[in-house]
């Protein structure tokens, strides 16, 4: 067999798989190959394992989706360049390079944040092929827009809403997701900036208006992301928008009932959900009888409008905790004193709920002599199987708040698994990169189940 030169970078087909066109990385350092997928889901058919998933085939464009289809020869753990092993599914399907044809192996992971959509190791070009380092598509190059031809942007039969993102940070990994999850399924997306929003209440013709005049009207649906600073005002938006007709994916009661820690508690105590025993006092004298309420120290001291990990202290001694506890009510800081789970290690589980279903979880796990698993504070996040009462818990919290999208934190005790927190503005990138799953298109089709497109108002004929 003649050998044929390539470069570092190769276009190539995956027939069996509808992709006409990958741009795939050549490296001979990386044993098996591997391709870009997600939602993966796997099926039996005539004695066979296969697995159906979905893939963007062009690189920092998400709009194109194409759904494959492969036949599973193995599962194995495979080590990233990171030195991370992760459990891969692995299909056999035919590659087209250089105008020939032969089956490879193919590991199926998410590629999102690669270079590369495909990656090609030495087992797919054994005998094949001699690699030069220094070129790049020594068998042709494919322009961009020849790439686009050979791709369709599918359609979704509820297409054509008009959905505005509320936040603050239109470059924030989940703004940017939701935005390319909308318009992928077709959608008229937009961010809005909640804090140059304004508003007419009136009760004949209520508004809301952007940017020094702009009216914003015929919208379909809103998608709130408000950070807590701007927890009053926000919700305060999102309410006008309910009021002038648009379904909002998280409603401002839900929101701000989520965010009061102590009132989400309160909520949970009354449905039974399970949660570390907690106190809340307002006088310094009850210091002592608070500690004693939550077994001790070590306990955990946190502040009610603390997020993302900030606002919270262990307390290793009693001494200690009633240090901690005097300091802040001097400060008349309202706080939460909550008993600390030994037994969970710094590690918690967040699960992700969309529309009454957990659609993904992973286990986060603090930095090395830290005890909040935040991944903000440097925490890890890997791939975890919840167990159904995790699942129901999950769930029940979430209906608890009144929310439709919500991220659970559960911390699993030697009680049983309990609920730590409830977050109305979850972030995307560790659950969407651990899981490989499409959050955001989730999210963007609950709206779709929820909402009839608006009728544009008719213009005013002048006299």
């Amino acid at each position: 067999m003649k050998k044929v030169v390539i470069g570092k970078e190769e276009w190539c087909s995956l027939p069996m798989l509808g992709l006409p066109a990958i741009k795939a990385r050549i490296d001979s350092g990386a044993k098996t190959s591997s391709l870009h997928a997600f939602n993966l889901h796997t099926f039996e058919e005539d004695g066979h394992k296969y697995v159906h998933f979905d893939i963007h085939p062009v690189q920092d464009n998400r709009k194109i989706v194409q759904s494959c289809r492969g036949l599973v020869v193995d599962q194995r753990n495979v080590k990233s360049s990171s030195g991370e092993k992760e459990k891969r599914l692995v299909i056999r399907t035919p590659i087209t390079l250089g105008g020939e044809t032969w089956d490879i192996e193919i590991t199926l992971t998410n590629r999102d944040t690669m270079g590369y959509r495909m990656l090609i190791g030495r087992e797919a070009m054994a005998g094949r092929a001699l690699i030069d380092p220094d070129a790049s598509f020594c068998l042709g190059a494919i322009s961009e827009e020849d790439v686009k031809k050979q791709y369709k942007v599918k359609e979704d039969k509820n297409n054509g809403l008009n959905i505005l993102l509320l936040a603050s940070n239109p470059e924030l990994y989940s703004n940017r997701r939701l935005i390319e999850a909308g318009e992928q399924r077709g959608h008229n997306m937009r961010f809005v900036n909640i804090s140059q929003c304004y508003m007419n209440i009136s009760a004949v013709n209520p508004e809301v208006h952007y940017r020094g005049g702009e009216l914003l009207e015929d919208v379909d649906a809103i998608i709130p992301r408000i950070k807590p600073v701007m927890t009053f005002y926000g919700c305060a938006i999102t309410r006008q928008f309910a009021s002038i007709g648009a379904y909002c994916l998280n409603g401002s009661v839900a929101i701000t009932r989520s965010r009061d820690k102590l009132r989400s508690l309160q909520e949970l105590s009354n449905k039974k959900i399970p949660m570390p025993t907690t106190g809340f006092a307002n006088s310094p004298v009850d210091t002592k009888e608070i500690i004693r309420m939550v077994k001790g120290a070590p306990l955990v001291v946190k502040l009610l409008e603390g997020t993302q990990g900030r606002g919270v202290v262990l307390a290793e001694t009693n001494k200690a905790a009633e240090s901690v506890i005097n300091a802040f009510k001097s400060l008349n800081a309202n706080i939460l004193v909550q008993e600390f789970i030994k037994e969970a290690q710094g590690e918690d589980i967040r699960c992700f709920v969309v529309d009454g279903k957990v659609v993904g979880s992973i286990q986060r796990k603090a930095a090395a002599g830290e005890f909040r698993a935040n991944l903000h504070l440097g925490g890890t996040a890997s791939a975890v199987k919840i167990t159904a009462e995790e699942r129901r818990i999950a769930i029940n919290a979430t209906k608890a708040m009144g929310l439709v999208v919500a991220g659970v934190d559960i911390i699993r005790s030697k009680d049983g698994p309990k609920v730590l927190e409830i977050n109305s503005s979850p972030g995307l990138e560790g659950i969407e990169d651990v899981t490989g799953k499409d959050i955001a298109g989730l999210m963007i089709q609950a709206i779709e189940k929820n909402v009839v497109p608006a009728k544009p108002k008719a213009k005013k004929k002048s006299a």
